[in-house]
Order: C-alpha cells, then sequence, then structure tokens
C-alpha cells in the first residue's frame, strides 16, 4: 500500500507539473532548430546564437532540458563534440516556477527564493563565458527527413524522452520512499539522503529544517548539484560516446560551488535579517 502511494504520489506529480512543461518546450525547441531559429539569431543579433538558444531556452524550462538541447544541436550538425561536451557544463538549470513556486512556498522567502533562482542562472553564465565554442558556421545542418514530418518526429523523440525521465525518476523516488521507510533516518541526514536519490522529494523534505538559511542551502545544493535521478536522466539522454557525462559531472561540481558563494553574497546584502 505504501509502495502504491508513492507511486500515484509521483505520477500525479509527474504529470501535473513536470510533464506538460518539459514534453512542450522539448517540442518547441526541436521546430525552432529545425526551422533555422540558429541563423536567425545569427543574423540579427549577431551573437554566438548556438549558445544563446542553449542558455535561454535551458533557463526557462528546466532540467534535463538543457542535455536534450544540447544533444539536439550536436545531432543536427550545429555544433561539434568538443563544443558539445562544454555546453553540456552550463545547461543545467531549475524551472523558475518551480522555484518561484514550490520552494517559495517552503521558504515563504521570496528573496531567498530569488537569491537561489539567481545563484545558479549567475554561476552557469560564468561557466558559460569560459567554456570554449567552436560552433559550425554552416547554416546546412544536418538532417534527413521532409519539413513536413518536423513535428511528427519532434513528438515522437520528445514523448520517448519523457517517459524515460519518467521511469528513471520514479524509480529513484521510489528508492528514497523505501530507505525512508525501512531506517529511521532523522533531522539534516534525513533530508541529505532523500535529496541525494530524488530532488523533488530533496526539496521538499527540508520543511523539518527549521533554520531557513540551512534550508535554503540544501535546496540550493539539491538543484544546483543534481540528485542521482537527475544525473541518470542526464546520462541516459546524453549522446554517449560523442557528448561525456564526466563533463555535465564537472560542470555541476563547478557550478554548485559557484552557486554557494554567489548566493552567500546575496545573504551578505541582507546580513541584517540573516545574519
Amino acid at each position: 500500500k505504501y509502495m502504491i502511494e508513492c507511486i500515484l504520489d509521483y505520477s500525479i506529480l509527474f504529470l501535473t507539473k513536470l510533464f506538460p512543461v518539459n514534453f512542450i518546450f522539448f517540442i518547441i525547441s526541436s521546430l525552432l532548430l529545425d526551422y533555422g531559429i540558429i541563423e536567425y539569431i545569427r543574423k540579427i543579433f549577431r551573437v554566438n546564437s548556438t549558445k544563446t538558444f542553449l542558455f535561454i531556452l535551458s533557463m526557462i524550462s528546466g532540467f534535463p532540458s538543457g542535455s536534450k538541447y544540447t544533444n539536439d544541436l550536436l545531432n543536427k550538425g550545429y555544433i561539434n563534440t568538443i563544443t558539445a561536451n562544454k555546453y553540456v557544463m552550463f545547461s543545467h538549470f531549475p524551472n523558475p516556477l518551480f522555484i518561484l513556486g514550490s520552494v517559495n512556498s517552503l521558504l515563504n522567502d521570496l528573496y531567498l527564493s530569488y537569491a537561489i533562482l539567481f545563484s545558479i542562472i549567475i554561476s552557469n553564465f560564468i561557466i558559460m563565458i569560459f567554456s570554449s565554442d567552436k560552433t559550425n558556421n554552416s547554416s546546412n545542418y544536418i538532417t534527413s527527413y521532409n519539413s513536413k514530418n518536423y513535428l511528427t518526429i519532434a513528438v515522437n523523440n520528445s514523448f520517448n524522452i519523457i517517459i524515460t525521465i519518467y521511469g528513471i525518476s520514479l524509480f529513484y523516488y521510489l528508492i528514497s520512499c523505501i530507505i525512508s521507510k525501512l531506517f529511521a533516518f532523522s533531522g539534516y541526514l534525513y533530508v541529505f539522503i532523500c535529496g541525494f536519490f530524488d530532488l523533488t522529494k530533496g526539496v521538499f523534505s527540508t520543511i523539518i529544517v527549521s533554520n531557513i538559511i540551512f534550508k535554503a542551502l540544501f535546496i540550493l545544493l539539491f538543484i544546483s548539484f543534481g540528485s542521482l535521478s537527475i544525473h541518470m536522466q542526464v546520462k541516459s539522454i546524453l549522446n554517449e560516446g560523442k557528448i561525456k557525462y564526466s563533463y555535465f559531472l564537472l560542470g555541476r561540481i563547478i557550478g554548485t560551488m559557484l552557486s554557494f558563494v554567489i548566493f552567500m553574497f546575496f545573504i551578505l546584502i541582507k546580513k541584517d535579517l540573516y545574519l
């Protein structure tokens, strides 16, 4: 009965919160690439169009979409393997609505919620600045199908990825539920164990943390570094053999350290309230 309740709880969360956003953005991003948005950005704004596309779309759609978009850029010939490995380091973002909605309801502090969000955005931006970039300048990207099939292929590919994400997420969510049931973990250890396996469960488990700064730091850790579930989702999405998971992991280590430093800077700005 307990396991069934866990499955139903996560399935409802996935179908109502995660599926609509990710599925729609996966389709939109694929269609934008197929119809040449990269070239339009390059010609109109005179900026690095692949970086701009990846950074903005990943930032507004949330993880693990950044890995999917990086994979698409590589497969469609916009970037080479070296660049793809660099890009996957800075394309890990939480959905802003999750931060300003669910996370803010836990913290009940809009300033801290924005501090978490901007700490992650700024840390990824710093990594992006220092990442090398060898994009393809040709407008002839790789494609093997007619334009009339773009939507069908985008829907099929997006649905397959969504199913994979759901399966992996549910598995690690159940693992965290089982561990929580079998072992009498409490306090910070319980929060850490939950967040280690599943990001969502980890974030919501911080409700037991009374100190608001510690609570925010736990949430920042889970979101910036990602849970085991998120890492396995990314590993399943990436084109292994071309895009290496080790680059994503390195990006999360660097990004997490940077985000903690930036977050503490935000705290120092309001030290009279929090320190």
